[in-house]
Parts: structure tokens; sequence; C-alpha cells
């Protein structure tokens, strides 16, 4: 009789196998989760180097430390090659060494994939300005201004438009500056700062007449401000107000006593006053006596003149044949006489203003106290 051949019992190692694969998934998971916690202290480690050079980065920026900057930052990219506003921030160093080209390259790579980031653009812009490369520099700013920011995005976009306007001004780009200058005009609204600046950028424009409106809509917000009372009284003055123009510099004076501009153009707009027969408030009296000595004034520019001007000559001959009427007497019988006078007087100021030399103070005077009575 044969015996059956011997079975190998093999369940204790089928028992065993789950327990292996389990204990060897286990390590696994445990050795993964090992890899990733080290990955992101490292990675922690990192980012927290890069934020400290940043930081430092950001401080040299702030005292205009450029050379030190550019290191920092070059630094803090080392641990976080793509952050955008740490190549941004580079960016501005290099321009602060006026390294323009190489700002411009890092600037044109961020502008790339954030082509709606305003101040990407407006740096472009000032980049383009300062190569005198009006084209882009225009494309650039407008960019800007209707670009996205991160805070205060109206504030931005005003003072983008307000270092737009000082560009075109300063390229003599006299009708694209005015234009913006209106569209700025109907942005700013209820900040008393930024009205004062768009006065004084009207004024140099040579557009007095949104000046004063400018600098009286920041003086409705900020009552007695010296600097607005002075824009103000400088552009009525301009206007040929001068009685709105006196009240202003008075009230800039007062405020500021030390500004010896004021003071001048104060004396200057007291002066026109004076030698203005027809400002309302006057007695006849007055009159008379500004009449009278505005044609004293008139016949002494005359003789020191002295030219062979066939004008010039005719008003002589006309005043010799008015001055024996121009007396108190006379004035007291004929108040319109005070017309005849001045329709005389204020044509010899004018013919006389460029052709006989240096004017009198009362010669200036008489002459814009003339622009205000009759027209060219």
């Amino acid at each position: 009789m044969t015996s059956e051949p011997r079975r190998l019992d093999v369940s204790p190692y089928l028992r065993r196998q789950p327990v292996t694969l389990a204990l060897l998934t286990g390590l696994a998971v445990v050795f993964f989760l090992a890899v990733s916690a080290l990955a992101r202290i490292h990675d922690a480690q990192r980012e927290s180097l890069a934020e400290r050079w940043a930081q430092r980065g950001v401080d040299n920026l702030d005292v205009q430390q450029f050379k030190s900057a550019v290191e920092d930052f070059r630094t803090a990219l080392l641990y976080s090659r793509d952050n955008p506003a740490y190549r941004l921030s580079l960016a501005e160093a290099l321009m602060g060494l006026k390294r323009d080209d190489e700002a411009q390259a890092y600037l044109v790579n961020l502008w790339e994939r954030e082509p709606e980031n305003g101040l990407i653009s407006l740096e472009l812009a000032r980049i383009a300005a300062s190569k005198n490369d009006t084209e882009q520099a225009l494309r650039y700013y407008h960019n800007a201004i209707y670009g996205t920011w991160p805070a205060d995005a109206e504030a931005q976009r005003r003072k983008t438009r307000l270092e737009l306007i000082a560009y075109l001004m300063r390229i003599n780009a006299r009708p694209q500056a005015e234009a913006e200058l209106i569209d700025l005009a109907a942005a700013v609204g209820e900040n008393p700062a930024e009205q004062e600046q768009l006065g004084r950028m009207f004024a140099s424009d040579g557009d007095y007449q949104r000046a004063l409106a400018a600098f009286r809509a920041s003086l409705r917000l900020q009552h007695h401000d010296a600097a607005a009372m002075a824009g103000a009284g400088a552009a009525a003055y301009q206007l040929g107000r001068y009685v709105e123009a006196e009240r202003f510099l008075e009230e800039a004076l007062a405020a500021n006593p030390g500004d010896a501009d004021v003071a001048q153009r104060l004396k200057r707009t007291d002066y026109v006053l004076h030698w203005d027969p027809f400002r309302q408030g006057l007695g006849q009296d007055e009159q008379n006596h500004i009449a009278l000595a505005a044609f004293a004034a008139a016949g002494a520019r005359l003789e020191t003149c002295k030219t062979p001007d066939a004008q010039e000559q005719q008003f002589e001959q006309q005043w010799t044949k008015l001055r024996p009427r121009m007396t108190e007497r006379g004035l007291e019988r004929n108040p319109d006489l005070v017309n005849t006078a001045m329709n005389l007087v204020f044509p010899i100021e004018k013919e006389t203003a460029g052709t006989c030399g240096a004017q009198t103070e009362t010669d200036q005077a008489l002459l814009l106290v003339a622009s205000l009575h009759q027209e060219d």
C-alpha cells in the first residue's frame, strides 16, 4: 500500500501576508508624510527667508538705498523665484539706479502676465517718459489709469492722471494736457488737496477760469487754506477780477503774512483798483481825482515817448486839445469829461506799451484798467 504525498501547509504564511502588506503600506504612508512635512518645513523656511530679504529691500527702497535694495530683492527671488511683488520691487530699485533697461525687462515680463495691473503700467510709463518715447508713455499711462489697483483705486487713478498731465505739460503737449485736466476735474470730487493741485495745474496751463473754480472748490471743503486762497487770488487777478482777487489775497496774506509773492500781487491789485475811475462805489469827487491823475500820467508817457509814430502824434494833439478842460472845475461842470479823458488815456497807454520803453507802475496799472473797460 502506497502512502499519499505530504502536503505543505501554507496557511500560516497566507494569514501573515495581509499583516505584512498593512505594515509596509503603513510605513510608506509614514515615510510619505515625513517627507511631505520636511518639504513643507523647507518651503516654509525658504518663504520666510524670502520675506525677510524682501522686507529689507522695502526698507532700503523707502530710504532710497537703491543698490542695497537691488541685492535684497534679488536674494529674495532666489528663495521665491516667481513672486511678482518681489520682481516689481526689484524693477523699482533698478529704476532708482537709472538702470531702466534692466527694470523694463522685468516690468514687461510682469505686464505680459498682468496687462491690467495699474502699478506695472505706471512704472513702464515712467520709463518710456524718461526715454522720450511719448507714444509708449501715453499708452502705459492710460493703461494705468484704467487698470486695476489693489487698494484706493480711484485715488491711484487720479494721481496717475495728475502725473500724466505734468508729463504732457513738460513736453508742451498743451491740447492733450487740457483734455486730461478736464477729465480729471470731473473725477476729483470732495478732496481739497487734489482740488488745489488741480487749480495749480489749470493755472499753469493758462486756464484761469477753471483754475479759479478749482481753488474755490478747495476752499469750500477746507476754509482759510492759505495756498488755495493765494491760488484763487492769482487766478482772479489774471482774469481781471481785481475786487475778488483783492479779497482772496488779503485773506491769504492774513493766513500767511510771510508770503512775499502774495504781498506783491496784492500790492499790484490794489494799485490797479486805485487807478480805476469806473469801479463801483466811487463818489464823483474821487472819480474826478483819478481821471485827472490818469490824464496827467498819459501826457507824461507821451512826453517821454516822442517817436515819429503817426498814431502817437495824433494822440498828443488830442491830449493837448483836451488839456485846458481837464481841471477839477471843468469836471464838476461836465461829468462826461471823465469818459472823454479815459477814452484817450486808455489807447495812449496801449499804443505806447510796446514802443516807448519801460512803463512806470502807474502806466502798468492803467494798461490793466484799460483791458477791463475797452475791447481790443
